[in-house]
C-alpha cells in the first residue's frame, strides 16, 4: 500500500465512515428519486453560510463540504462517461451563520480555504459578503483572487484595498466552452437591488445593469445557452428585468437561472426555455438541474429528446451521495474531499467548536411551531431570555420594552448540548442593545404594531427600509398568514408542501424534511419526507420588563425603549410615525453596548449549564 492511500484510511478511521466529522449523526434510509441526467448538467449551492461542516444535529444535512466535494466529482466523471456536461455554481452568501466561519479571528480565517478546495465553475456575492467592509475586501483578495475566471459581479463594484480605486468587484461576465460538447455558455452574476452594504462596495440596480453597453452587447452574442447566476430569489423583479433584457435580443435561446437569498428550495418558469433553480439554504440542499435540447453551434444534438428542464433538491448527506453515485462508504471519499473534511474536524478542534455550555430541556423553533407557543424561540426571547439579560445593573429598575428582530434568531436550537458552535448558528450577528429613555408610553405602545404591520404603513416614508430584513429570509415569499399545521411552505410564491406520495413511499417510514411544491410540481425533492410544520413570525417581538402587575395599577407614563442595534431606523421611523420625533442623538448605548451573543452564552450558561463544558448532556 502507498502512503496516499494510507493517509486517506487514516482520515477516514478518523472521521467515522457515517459521518465525516466526527460528532456528525448517521444518515437515515429514505426513499429515494434518481438523479435526471441531460446534454448540460449543473450541482447548485446557495446561502451555506458558513456551514461547511455540514448539520451536527440533523441526519438528513450531516455530510460536510469534503463529502460534497467527493460527490462533485464523482459526478463529473459520471458526466464524463456518459459524455455529457457537468458545472458547479453556488451564488452566494458563503458567511455569517455557523462557528466554523465566525468563531475565528479575523472570521473566516479557516473556512475561505476550505471553500476554495471545491472546484466551482461560476460563482457570485450574496448580500453577506457586503455588510462589512472587511468581509467585502476579504471577499476581493481571496475569494475572487482564488476565481478569477469563474466568479462573476455583473452589479458590484468596490473600493480597491490598496488603491482606494472603484473597480468591479470580479468580471462583469463569462464566457467559455464546456468540456465534453463544447457547448458555448455565456454567463452573469448578480445581487439583487441592496442597498444595506459597507460603503466601500456598490451595488448597481439590476435594471439599470441590463441598460449598461457592456450588457446589451453581451446579450447579442451568439451562444448556446445563457447561465444567469444571482444571490437573486426565483420570482423576483430583478430576474425579470434580465430574461426581458435577454428576450430581447435573443427570443430562442435557453436561459438557465441559478438563484438564492430566500432560503428556499424553488423552481421557476419564466418561459419554456427559462428557468430558475434556488437551493434552500445552510448546505442543507444541493440543486440539480439537467437541461436538454441544446443546440450546438445551432444544430439539433438529439432532436427527439426535445428542450426539457428538469431539478432535483439532493438532500446533504451520504445516504443519498452514495445512492446517486453508486458508491459506499469506504469507496466514495476522494483525496480532496477527505482532506477537506480534515481540515474542517481541524478548524473547529482549534476554535473549540463542541465546548458545551449548556443542555436545552428541549427543541425550541424559528418556523415549524407558531408564536407564541411553549416551543417557538421566540416565546424563549420574549419571556426568559431578554427579561433576564436586559435587567439594569443599577436598581431601581424602570419600565422598559425590549424590541428584538425575529430575523436576529436564525436558527432551532434543538434539545440536547447548547455549544460554542450552537451560539454562533442561533446568533451569528452579535448585535448590541440601545436605548431611547422616557419615551411616552402612549407612543412607545405603537412601536410594536406599527413595524409589524410592514411595507403598508410606511411605505411613503421608509425610504430604502424594506420591513422583510426583520424577519427570517424563508419567510420572504410566503403569502399567506396562516398555513395548515399539517403543512410546510417552502415554496418563495407560498406553494404548500405535500407529502410525497406513490409505491414504495408509502411504505416506508418517512423522516420529516422538504416536501416542495413549484412550478415543476411536487417531485423535486431527491429523498421523500415526512412534511413540516411552517408558521410565519411577526418582524419583531417585544418583551415587557417592570411593568406593574396588581390589578387595578395604571400605566406607566413613560418607558425605556430597549432595542436591538440593527432596527434603530425601524425604531425611530416607528416613534416618528407615533407622533415623537425622536433623533439618533436621542438613542444610547444600553448598558456599556454588550452584544446579544455574548449575553446569551452567559444565559445558557446559568440556566441551562452542565458541568466544566466538555461533556454531554
Amino acid at each position: 500500500m502507498t502512503m496516499q492511500p494510507l493517509i486517506l484510511l487514516a482520515g477516514l478511521l478518523a472521521l467515522g465512515v457515517d459521518g465525516s466529522q466526527p460528532s456528525a449523526p448517521k444518515p437515515v434510509a429514505a426513499p429515494m428519486r434518481e438523479l435526471p441526467w441531460g446534454q448540460l448538467n449543473f450541482l447548485a449551492t446557495t446561502d451555506t453560510h458558513g456551514w461547511l461542516g455540514g448539520h451536527l444535529q440533523e441526519s438528513q444535512y450531516s455530510a460536510d463540504w469534503g463529502d460534497y466535494i467527493s460527490f462533485t466529482e464523482h459526478m463529473r466523471a459520471d458526466a464524463d462517461r456518459r459524455g455529457v456536461d457537468l458545472l458547479v455554481v453556488d451564488t452566494g452568501d458563503r458567511v455569517d451563520g455557523n462557528g466554523l466561519y465566525d468563531g475565528s479571528a479575523p472570521k473566516g480565517l479557516y473556512t475561505n480555504n476550505i471553500l476554495q478546495r471545491q472546484d466551482i465553475d461560476i460563482l457570485c456575492s450574496g448580500n453577506h459578503e457586503l455588510y462589512k467592509i472587511p468581509t467585502s475586501e476579504r471577499e476581493y483578495n481571496e475569494t475572487v483572487a482564488a476565481f478569477p475566471e469563474q466568479y462573476i459581479a455583473s452589479n458590484i463594484d468596490i473600493l480597491h484595498p490598496t488603491t482606494g480605486q472603484r473597480v468591479p468587484l470580479s468580471r462583469r461576465y463569462r464566457q467559455f466552452k464546456t468540456k465534453n460538447q463544447g457547448i458555448h455558455v455565456l454567463a452573469f452574476g448578480f445581487l439583487f437591488d441592496f442597498t444595506g452594504n459597507a460603503h466601500n462596495t456598490f451595488v448597481q440596480r439590476v435594471e439599470d445593469t441590463v441598460k449598461e453597453p457592456w450588457f446589451q452587447q453581451a446579450i447579442r452574442e451568439h451562444v448556446d445557452i445563457f447561465v444567469v447566476i444571482g444571490h437573486v430569489p426565483p420570482h423576483s423583479p430583478e430576474y425579470q428585468a434580465v430574461f426581458s433584457a435577454i428576450r430581447s435580443q435573443n427570443w430562442d435561446t435557453p436561459i438557465q437561472f441559478f438563484s438564492g437569498h430566500s432560503h428556499v428550495r424553488d423552481f421557476a418558469k419564466l418561459d419554456d426555455k427559462a428557468y430558475a433553480l434556488q437551493s434552500g439554504r445552510y448546505m442543507e440542499t444541493v440543486g440539480w438541474m439537467s437541461v436538454d435540447g441544446i443546440k450546438i453551434g445551432g444544430k439539433e444534438v438529439d432532436a427527439e429528446r426535445g428542450m426539457k428542464f428538469q431539478r432535483r433538491y439532493i438532500d446533504n448527506n451520504l445516504f443519498g451521495y452514495h445512492h446517486h453515485t453508486g458508491l459506499n462508504a469506504s469507496t466514495f471519499p476522494t483525496e480532496r474531499g477527505m482532506n477537506a473534511s480534515l481540515a474542517i474536524a481541524s478548524a473547529r478542534k482549534s476554535m473549540k467548536l463542541d465546548k458545551v455550555f449548556g443542555c436545552a430541556p428541549q427543541d425550541f423553533w424559528v418556523n415549524r411551531t407558531p408564536y407564541p407557543s411553549p416551543t417557538s424561540i421566540f416565546s424563549l426571547l420574549v419571556d426568559s431570555i431578554l427579561p433576564d439579560i436586559l435587567t439594569p445593573t443599577d436598581p431601581p429598575s424602570k419600565p422598559r420594552i425590549a424590541i428584538f428582530n425575529t430575523g436576529g434568531l436564525r436558527f432551532d436550537i434543538f434539545k440536547g448540548t447548547f455549544t460554542k458552535d450552537t451560539t454562533y448558528l442561533i446568533s451569528p450577528f452579535d448585535n448590541s442593545f440601545r436605548v431611547i429613555r422616557d419615551v411616552p408610553w402612549e407612543a412607545a405602545k405603537k412601536v410594536l404594531p406599527l413595524i409589524n404591520a410592514g411595507g403598508h404603513v410606511f411605505a411613503a416614508d421608509s425610504g430604502s427600509l424594506e420591513e422583510w430584513r426583520l424577519a427570517p429570509p424563508q419567510q420572504m415569499g410566503v403569502q399567506s398568514d396562516t398555513v395548515a399545521e399539517e403543512t410546510a411552505t417552502h415554496s418563495s410564491r407560498g406553494g404548500a408542501q405535500m407529502p410525497l406520495g406513490g409505491g414504495r413511499e408509502d411504505e416506508v417510514p418517512l423522516i420529516p424534511g422538504y416536501t416542495t411544491s413549484d412550478d415543476g410540481g411536487k417531485d423535486g425533492d431527491d429523498t421523500a419526507h415526512a412534511p413540516l410544520s411552517f408558521y410565519r413570525v411577526p418582524n419583531v417581538v417585544e418583551s415587557r420588563m417592570g411593568f406593574p402587575t396588581d390589578v387595578g395599577v395604571p400605566e406607566p407614563e413613560a418607558v425605556d425603549v430597549v432595542f436591538v442595534d440593527f432596527v434603530e431606523p425601524w425604531i425611530l421611523l416607528a416613534l416618528r410615525f407615533a407622533g415623537r420625533g425622536y433623533e439618533k442623538g436621542d438613542v444610547q448605548e444600553w448598558e456599556g453596548g454588550r452584544g446579544f451573543t455574548s449575553m446569551l452564552v452567559e444565559w445558557v450558561a446559568e440556566r441551562w449549564g452542565k458541568g466544566d463544558g466538555e461533556g454531554g448532556c
